[in-house]
């Protein structure tokens, strides 16, 4: 009586274990973050494709700044040169460099329109007019992408790092994945400058 008691306690023991495990859960999640991931990369090949038709818009304005234009190209050309794999989501140091060379694209394309608007002829181009607004409308896709691609990661790594399932993490080599950061959070907190005068 004993021993069947025992039994009974011992396989009610391991099926609750098994039901907190959080494998299937961890299955899950994972798939969320490739697919998450997998649509950031897709709305930052759209930002990509959208360069070389902005560029060639701009160029035919004869006094635009060469320097610019050249370092939305060079931005370019450095973002889409990163080796993009699965293997990015679980590497933090990889990820920063991707982060890193799609934030100076970004800070290239944003100088661009922003110097762009001294130019009434280039501000009154419809072709320019219509990719600026595809690039602001890309932008956009981009921040919705990110946010959901941080929180499907948020969900992944509580699993990972919560008790009991933490030890399913480090049973089958579930490791928290690397999420975006901001790359200078000190500069979000001071205020923007603004220079009304002419670029440099």
């Amino acid at each position: 009586m004993l021993a069947t008691l025992t039994r009974g306690a011992l396989a009610l023991t391991l099926a609750a274990a098994l039901t907190g495990c959080g494998y299937n859960d961890f299955q899950r999640l994972d798939e969320e973050t490739v697919s998450a991931w997998a649509e950031v990369l897709n709305q930052y090949q759209r930002r990509a494709d959208l360069v070389p038709n902005l560029v060639a818009t701009v160029k035919g304005e004869a006094a635009f700044e060469q320097d610019t234009l050249a370092r939305v190209i060079e931005a370019r050309s450095r973002a889409t040169a990163i080796q993009v794999t699965p293997e990015m989501l679980n590497d933090p140091q990889a990820m920063q460099r991707f982060q890193a060379a799609q934030g100076e694209l970004g800070g290239a394309l944003s100088r661009l329109l922003v110097v762009a608007e001294q130019y009434p002829s280039l501000k009154a181009n419809q072709g320019f007019s219509d990719l600026r607004v595809q690039l602001e409308g890309t932008e956009n896709r981009i921040t919705v992408a990110r946010n959901r691609y941080i929180q499907s990661v948020q969900s992944y790594n509580v699993l990972a790092r919560s008790f009991p399932t933490n030890l399913t993490a480090m049973a089958f080599g579930y490791s928290p994945k690397a999420n975006f950061s901001v790359a200078n959070e000190a500069a979000l907190s001071a205020p923007p400058a603004v220079d009304f005068g002419t670029s440099k």
